[in-house]
């Protein structure tokens, strides 16, 4: 039986990045080894992949300047800022209190930023502008929480996500928020929803964190601001705080203890000698939360460091990118007509692969490029996750992913 120190150090364990780097590399040698069940690797495909990724970059960023990979590129859809829009209707507020309203609105967003699904649209209703997928995500969050959908007190005080807000919002109020109805299916509705009354479940019970009167999610800008030192904040401590702040939103799924483990996943391969055997960590959603709220402080005045401590992102574009252009193959083709749950041995296998494979990609993109520091949150953005859409727009109608992931709007 484990004992809760033991399954203590052990959640702590999975909540390191170095463990999610650690652990999706070995699957990777396993990999290597052709030992792995459900997939092949065909390695000479590397540099084709990381050739695919630097032409999608100069396209996309021809002086070079590549931003990181975060939430708000995707306020930027269609080359307009409407994060900028909103800030400048702020007034004078203050960098600190502008800095937490940034916190809340981008952690609302990208916990809403699950996959959608290839059928869902968002109109927006100031432009007109039909967008889809990750980008319609994003505008109809920035949509709601201009509106006031996730504070407790809209009318005085619409520009705030707190435990009232959250805790009270359900999946009506969402789906009409982001328009979603029969005609407009958007995958993980309630899964989306119950995500965001937990959030402000955790809002309540942390004070330390989020205050009162009520909790607020942008608490955290002012707990992390105390963590910053001279030389400034390391990513690594933004991911730490995420995933002590949000660990308990997630889902019911794997626990250690009490405590939920979040987005980690069995497999068989995965440090079977332990500690904890058989799991393997990403945490996806909180990573790409803790790149989105770097350019926060670096804004603030505070600069962030160490960002390659961090990984590369397991969702359908990076992956999709590995198995589009041949550099993984199904051994079994019937896998990419089935629906697999998230906790798939297949999924859990392509996921950590993917994390893998990332480091070994932004190698040669680094060469290619002739810019050795170019760190991978840049990468991502310039990118991987680019080239992956573009690749799958050009080999699927609906530019869908290769795997059909059954989402609960929590992981992908």
């Amino acid at each position: 039986m484990t004992s809760s120190a033991e399954a203590a150090a052990a959640v702590a364990l999975l909540r390191r990045p170095e463990t999610i780097r650690a652990r999706c590399h070995a699957l990777l040698a396993l990999a290597e080894a052709d030992r792995l069940q459900h997939f092949a690797l065909r390695a000479e495909r590397l540099g084709a992949a990381a050739d695919c990724v630097v032409d999608t970059i100069r396209e996309r960023h021809p002086d070079g300047a590549i931003p990181y990979h975060a939430r708000w590129r995707h306020f930027a859809a269609g080359g307009r800022d409407r994060w900028g829009a909103l800030s400048a209707d702020l007034g004078g507020l203050g960098l600190a209190e502008t800095a937490r309203l940034r916190v809340e609105l981008c952690v609302v967003s990208v916990l809403l930023d699950a996959g959608a699904g290839a059928a869902w649209l968002y109109t927006e209703p100031s432009t007109g502008a039909v967008l889809r997928r990750s980008e319609g995500l994003a505008v109809a969050s920035l949509d709601a929480f201009r509106t006031g959908l996730f504070s407790g007190d809209s009318a005085r005080r619409p520009l705030r996500a707190d435990a009232d807000g959250l805790s009270r919002l359900d999946a009506a109020a969402l789906g009409r928020a982001f328009q979603a109805g029969p005609d407009n299916p958007l995958e993980g509705l309630e899964g989306r929803a119950a995500l965001m009354r937990n959030l402000g479940a955790a809002l309540g019970a942390r004070p330390d964190l989020f205050g009162a009167d009520p909790p607020r999610i942008g608490g955290l800008y002012d707990r992390l601001l105390g963590r910053a030192t001279a030389e400034g904040l390391p990513a690594r401590v933004i991911l730490a705080a995420v995933l002590d702040a949000f660990g308990p939103i997630w889902p019911g799924r794997l626990a250690l203890g009490a405590v939920g483990l979040g987005d980690v996943w069995r497999h068989p391969l995965a440090a079977p000698g332990g500690p904890a055997p058989g799991l393997v960590p990403f945490h996806k959603l909180s990573q790409w939360l803790a790149y989105s709220l770097v350019e926060v402080f670096e804004d603030a005045g505070v600069p962030v460091h160490s960002l390659d401590e961090l990984t590369g992102l397991p969702e359908y574009r990076n992956g999709g990118l590995f198995l589009d252009l041949g550099v993984l193959a199904l051994r079994d083709p019937a896998l990419a007509e089935a629906s697999l749950p998230v906790s798939h041995e297949a999924v859990v296998e392509w996921r950590a692969l993917t994390v893998a494979l990332l480091d070994r990609v932004a190698e040669g993109v680094r060469m290619r490029l002739g810019r050795p520091d170019m760190p991978l949150a840049r990468i991502l953005e310039g990118g991987t996750w680019a080239a992956g859409r573009r690749v799958a727009a050009a080999l699927r109608p609906n530019g869908g992913p290769p795997l059909r992931v059954v989402s609960d709007g929590t992981v992908f």
